[in-house]
């Protein structure tokens, strides 16, 4: 049985390192023939922590922020599905 979940998990990674690879080489030659990275603006918003587990907002307002087009995150940024159905940031202090 061991053996057998060994294996599943096994072709499991592989299965991911193969679909993240796909995934890379597809988005490398979007961005050869210009329309790999895309943008997105979402709101920032900064939250101070306070005494008593209050909290503080502080609107910072919108800024477009690059992304690739891709299933995974690629060069440093985020998806641009995943930035698309995330539009507010907030940034905790």
């Amino acid at each position: 049985m061991g053996r057998i979940l060994l294996r599943i998990g096994l072709g499991l990674v592989v299965a991911l390192a193969l679909v993240y690879v796909g995934d890379w080489a597809v988005w490398r030659i979007r961005v050869a023939l210009g329309g790999g990275m895309g943008s997105v603006v979402v709101s920032t918003i900064v939250v101070a922590s306070l005494k008593g587990n209050k909290e503080e907002y502080y609107p910072q307002g919108t800024q477009t922020v690059a992304c690739s087009k891709s299933i995974f995150p690629q060069v440093g940024g985020g998806a641009c599905w995943w930035a698309q159905r995330h539009p507010e940031v907030d940034v905790r202090y």
